[in-house]
């Protein structure tokens, strides 16, 4: 045998992980099923957008609050599920986000396209002096502590006559549109925002930070003694989720119209992110688009029942906790293993 021609491992013998011309093992993300599902999203994606050109309002409407819905779901699971940071006070930004169509919008004269990109900026530079205040806080105290931060915006809002005070406003510039544009832009920025936020976790996911959040959620202090910058990590993934909540605060009242700041500030939004994440399952991708889907589906079917449907809702996420803690994403995953985003890391056999 030539000296330089690698030998065949015995019968039996199993090879040991691929490696590179350095000997390091390689590491693979991707996957055959990642694969077919990229293109499959895709080809979703561009069907999606074409949906005004031949669906009506009224699915319109609930598929632009679905698309909202999955963006403030993925920026709830990249608190919660990722960075150990269980917030109940996102409320805030989403009705920041809301508000700042309100004043770029009618105020300002801008365009309502430009005016949802300008509002989640607006949200990630109030998170910034918010962070180092909630920050000092851990474990409920600084759940309880961003709901208190909620409030407190609110409560400013309603005394700010210039955007209606205590009784809201109509967003002008938006309803000077006709009706079917609006909703259609708003579903096409809806659209954008969902796959933005979801691309963008996913990218988060595959990069350091990535790393540095899988340390944290398993143990911050085990992360910290490792060298990982616990704080710096929490406080990005703190400013992106507050840019991501506060656009889709300012989709969802292009596509509702009128600003009034007891529902744009309402706990309501974050419980609801809550029960989309736990349901669908916390600390994955997927999760929060599966969790969507059943929610829309029960608050639809459940929509003539009034407030009954939040018990439901309620019974639904105690069910699902007790029965399946991982989440019905994790139901299918602990059987198959699938990756559909290609975030996990793996050796190459």
């Amino acid at each position: 045998m030539n000296a330089a021609s690698p030998a065949t491992p015995p019968v039996g013998q199993r090879r040991g992980p691929a490696r590179d011309a350095a000997g390091v093992p390689a590491v693979r993300t991707g996957s055959p099923a990642s694969r077919v599902f990229g293109l499959t999203a895709a080809a979703a994606v561009v069907l999606a957008a074409s949906m005004p050109l031949w669906v009506g309002p009224d699915p319109i409407r609930t598929l632009t609050e679905f698309a909202s819905l999955v963006a403030l779901a993925q920026m709830w699971n990249l608190l919660a599920g990722y960075a150990g940071l269980v917030s109940i006070g996102q409320q805030a930004f989403i009705g920041l986000g809301a508000y700042g169509l309100v004043v770029f919008a009618d105020r300002l004269g801008l365009p309502v396209v430009a005016a949802v990109p300008l509002s989640a900026l607006v949200a990630a530079a109030v998170a910034v002096p918010i962070g180092r205040l909630v920050f000092r806080l851990r474990g409920g105290y600084f759940a309880i502590g961003t709901w208190v931060v909620a409030e407190v915006a609110r409560l400013l809002v309603v005394n700010v006559r210039a955007v209606g005070g205590g009784s809201g406003t109509t967003v002008r510039a938006a309803a000077a549109i006709p009706a079917g544009l609006r909703q259609s832009l708003a579903f096409w920025l809806g659209l954008t925002l969902a796959v933005g936020a979801t691309m963008l976790v996913r990218g988060i996911l595959r990069s350091r930070l990535g790393l540095a959040l899988t340390a944290i959620r398993d143990s911050e202090a085990g992360a910290a003694s490792l060298g990982v910058d616990v704080a710096r990590a929490q406080r990005t993934v703190w400013v992106l989720a507050a840019a991501g909540c506060g656009a889709a605060g300012a989709v969802l009242y292009l596509n509702l119209l009128r600003v009034q700041p007891n529902a744009a500030f309402s706990v309501n939004w974050t419980a609801f992110m809550i029960f989309i994440v736990l349901i669908g399952g916390v600390g994955t991708i997927e999760g929060p688009i599966i969790g969507s889907v059943v929610f829309l589906l029960l608050q639809e079917t459940l929509a003539d029942f009034g407030a009954a449907y939040l018990v439901v809702l309620g019974i639904v996420a105690v069910v699902v906790t007790i029965r399946a803690p991982g989440g019905l994403w994790g139901l299918v995953a602990a059987h198959r293993r699938v990756d559909l985003f290609a975030v996990r890391r793996r050796l190459e056999p």
